[in-house]
């Protein structure tokens, strides 16, 4: 497992990026960060990715548990959320998830801009909370 509250600022090199998003000016407030909603939102989808997967179906956002923003999102990053399962409950899933925002494509540069941990609940087809499959 990786170390979730690392200061590194380059993209790990141990995995793959769960989601990978180019933001757009649209996304942006005046002054050309984006925002925060827009990056939430992109957290909370990277996360139920693993989220889903160890359910083996369908989940529902229950819990921010945290978000850090560190650095501001700018139009044009490259910004790839990597999402990691580091605790499974009966019903309940929880993932952390680390932003990085690769930019100025001359001389590239890597920060860290967000990190977060949420918990979904695992869902049957009623919407009602169901428990997680034991792991294969």
């Amino acid at each position: 497992m990786s170390d979730f509250t690392t200061t590194d600022d380059r993209l790990p090199r141990d995995r793959e990026p769960t989601l990978r998003v180019v933001p757009m000016p649209a996304d942006a407030n005046f002054t050309g960060d984006i925002f925060g909603g827009w990056v939430m939102s992109h957290v909370d989808i990277a996360g139920s990715i693993p989220a889903t997967r160890r359910a083996r179906g369908r989940v529902a956002t229950i819990a921010v548990n945290s978000f850090v923003f560190r650095q501001p999102v700018l139009v044009g990053d490259v910004v790839s959320f990597y999402a990691e399962v580091v605790k499974v409950g009966r019903t309940s899933i929880t993932v952390n998830v680390e932003v990085y925002a690769q930019r100025n494509p001359i001389k590239e540069e890597c920060v860290k801009v967000t990190e977060a941990t949420l918990t979904y609940v695992a869902v049957d087809s009623e919407r009602r909370p169901c428990v997680v499959p034991a792991q294969q």
